[in-house]
């Protein structure tokens, strides 16, 4: 398994290749925007785009999306229904702009990638329809978990009261993980536990 990050767009977003290098497919997690930059990254990988995935609606992580569809008919779009359309002030519909390609996971789907699985972990908090991409010892968490902080929960359509919960779940899961957040730097699940102040006041 490898793992490529892109920064991108206005809000650097970072935006993920997950690539299975035994089977040479690939899935795009969060493409921010640059939609010919992830082109030029998947061609020279060599790799098959099989998914496009979006761990929420907003327009930071979601610009490319339609752009790097239509370069790559076959790869299938997938996002939680409940950020299908508006989210909030990020007017960027999904719904709209995929049309009827779109298609939802929900909590514990699990997406085939060659050898790997893409298990979905439902994390509402930061929009309704966030959730994070869990892959072998990978954990892609969207604007809900960032490095030392968490998503915003100021925003029009956020939930705090189910951030907190959502938190609480990410704390919870079995073991270690490599923690690879929308934005900022990676981190470790380890790390967040004992330095994260959210994640201690849940713990």
């Amino acid at each position: 398994m490898k793992i490529i990050r892109n920064v991108l767009g206005e809000l650097e977003t970072n935006c993920y290749i997950l690539f299975d290098e035994e089977s040479g497919e690939a899935a795009v997690i969060d493409p921010a925007d640059e939609a010919e930059t992830l082109r030029d990254t998947i061609e020279n990988l060599g790799a098959t785009l099989r998914y496009i995935l979006l761990t929420h609606g907003h327009r930071d992580h979601t610009l490319a999306a339609p752009k790097l569809h239509e370069l790559y008919p076959d790869a299938a779009v997938y996002i939680h229904a409940a950020d299908k359309g508006q989210v909030g002030i990020y007017r960027y519909p999904m719904d709209e702009l995929i049309g009827d390609d779109l298609k939802f996971y929900d909590d514990g789907d699990t997406l085939p990638l060659g050898a790997l699985k893409i298990e979905v972990i439902t994390t509402p908090g930061h929009t309704t329809g966030s959730v994070c991409l869990k892959c072998g010892t990978a954990l892609f968490t969207g604007d809900t978990l960032f490095a030392g902080s968490m998503g915003r929960i100021d925003l029009p359509g956020a939930q705090p009261e189910k951030m907190m919960s959502s938190l609480a779940r990410l704390a919870k899961l079995d073991g270690d993980y490599d923690v690879y957040p929308g934005h900022m730097e990676t981190t470790t699940m380890a790390h967040e536990r004992q330095y994260n102040l959210y994640i201690k006041m849940l713990s």
